[in-house]
């Protein structure tokens, strides 16, 4: 589904301010996988996103997508394919717009756009439909504007929008981080289920170790733009917080320097 070759990235390169922000980077997920992602800040997660979905380009190495090559395509046209969600719940969606104005744009995604914009009543049935799966009321509040709703509610719109078509890759940039603890296990269950339900393959960055081993099917530790840990079938299911910490410790040669993910 997903094979990463070899993807390398310098910042700034040739300057004092060089940074290698990722190494050598190689990774193949088969269809339906669920990765979580876990390493300290500057680890290199989110460039990895971000060379994923065209947000910048890599020095060296392929990005291939469902057997497509796609290192060279630009970022609106792999949005067809990838969803992605970030911290901020704004992100991704217009505020001053609709939250049915909104779920249109998605639901067009991928679709032969015309020169008019409307929503009509089917859609519109359509989209109190799927609302009222998340079980926060926002099926009768489609008029309501994005920027006005929680945090919470807002990021749960945006996963619906990310997957009301089901993408070929979800990419989550901690996708929970900006809300409160119940708040965030509300849209890691409405995230569980989702992906689940569509098969959608996933990659989901995280500072929460418990929910990195918990979630999905595998799990993976970066560091200094590198990937050192590959977890999945029954090391995963036997992996604990503090063997996870050790083991870190083993392959990078040093302590784990990260007060949100110690603390989650």
């Amino acid at each position: 589904m997903l094979t990463l070759e070899h993807l390398s990235k310098t910042f700034y390169p040739g300057t004092l301010n060089e940074r290698k922000a990722l190494t050598d980077i190689s990774l193949k997920l088969e269809e339906g996988d669920f990765v979580t992602i876990i390493g300290s800040n500057g680890a290199g997660k989110s460039t990895l996103f971000n060379a994923i979905s065209g947000n910048i380009d890599v020095d060296e190495g392929r990005v291939i997508l469902d057997g497509k090559d796609i290192t060279d395509l630009k970022e609106y046209k792999r949005a067809r394919m990838i969803g992605r969600l970030f911290q901020d719940p704004l992100k991704g969606t217009a505020p001053n717009m609709t939250i049915e104005e909104n779920l249109s744009l998605s639901y067009l995604r991928g679709k032969k756009r015309t020169l008019s914009f409307g929503i009509d009543k089917k859609d519109r049935e359509f989209f109190r439909s799927v609302l009222s799966e998340l079980n926060l009321g926002l099926e009768d509040r489609l008029t309501s504007k994005m920027g006005l709703l929680s945090g919470g509610q807002r990021q749960a719109i945006t996963l619906l929008m990310a997957t009301m078509v089901p993408p070929k890759l979800l990419l989550l940039d901690e996708h929970t981080a900006a809300l409160d603890p119940a708040t965030a296990e509300k849209i890691l269950a409405l995230t569980k289920k989702i992906v689940s339900e569509n098969h959608i393959t996933t990659m989901m960055i995280t500072h929460n170790i418990k929910s990195a081993l918990e979630l999905g099917n595998r799990t993976i530790m970066m560091n200094n733009g590198r990937i050192i840990l590959d977890l999945a079938g029954k090391e995963r299911d036997e992996m604990t917080v503090e063997k996870l910490l050790a083991l870190f410790k083993e392959k990078a040669s040093e302590e784990l320097d990260n007060d949100r993910m110690l603390l989650s």
